[in-house]
């Protein structure tokens, strides 16, 4: 039985090609996007290149916990659950947007949702699992938490960073939990510098194509040399330190906590630990 591998975001960008790529080493893939059409095109392009394979399609917003809270219901009905899970949905705002659930956008889609989509289908994750997030060089190198959500301390690109920031706090504090003895590892990684949406919308068009950006996010999947290895960074191929403050266990705690008070804030609970 072929590996299962759910990819967020991967009608796009570095998410598609990574799918491509994981699809053609062998593993059933679980497609995400908003869009249905998007959802559906990327799923028969990769049943028709890949025909010894099993692709399917989730469509969800990360905009909307809720949607977010359908897409884990649909894994559950089907026991779609992944071997690996690539956190890799993200998205860049340059005008301060409340979501549907009341946060500041670039938080919900890029850290808030896929914290709630991975907690709630961690218990149920078969051994031995991958986490994979997505993060970016760019990642913040301080943050308050209290005034995530404030627009008159809004900055996009700034906002960009302190998510990412986030999904490093969280890879790091996922890492030092126990999981119920489970045989899960977490990592991070920057893909390098890729002409997404993200980056084009941003800084230009400065940095390498799309196609190479997936080469950390399948290594991460696929390598034994990091099957034993849990809660790191990784950037241009190599395990490398992200900022010091995203060591501080503190800071990670407390990030958790906030995200946690978040999601129930706006009804939601994840059945995975609270940590």
């Amino acid at each position: 039985m072929n590996k299962k591998v759910l990819i967020t975001g991967s009608t796009d960008g570095i998410g598609r090609e990574t799918a491509r790529t994981l699809a053609s080493q062998g593993y059933d893939i679980l497609i995400h996007g908003r869009s249905p059409r998007r959802v559906e095109e990327t799923v028969l392009e990769i049943e028709r290149f890949n025909p010894d394979i099993r692709c399917e399609g989730l469509t969800a917003d990360f905009s909307s916990l809720h949607q977010v809270k359908e897409m884990i219901k649909k894994i559950e009905a089907k026991q779609a659950y992944p071997d690996v899970l690539i956190n890799n949905a993200g998205i860049v705002t340059h005008r301060f947007t409340l979501s549907g659930d009341g946060y500041e956008l670039t938080l919900q889609v890029n850290h808030l949702a896929h914290f709630y989509l991975t907690l709630s289908l961690l218990n149920n994750l078969p051994e031995p699992a991958r986490i994979i997030n997505v993060t970016s060089m760019v990642h913040a190198s301080s943050i308050d938490l209290e005034t995530l959500n404030d627009k008159a301390s809004f900055e996009g690109v700034n906002a960009y960073s302190l998510s990412k920031l986030c999904n490093v706090l969280f890879t790091y504090k996922l890492a030092r939990l126990p999981k119920g003895g489970k045989n899960i590892t977490v990592n991070c990684l920057h893909p390098g510098v890729i002409n997404t949406k993200v980056l084009t919308e941003t800084w230009g068009p400065i940095g390498a194509p799309v196609r190479e950006g997936a080469g950390m996010p399948v290594y991460l999947a696929t390598s034994p040399e990091v099957e034993n290895i849990s809660g790191a960074y990784f950037r241009d191929g190599l395990q490398q330190p992200s900022a010091v403050i995203s060591y501080d266990e503190n800071i990670q705690d407390e990030c958790w906590g906030k995200s946690l008070e978040m999601l129930r804030a706006a009804g939601f609970e994840p059945e995975g630990m609270d940590g």
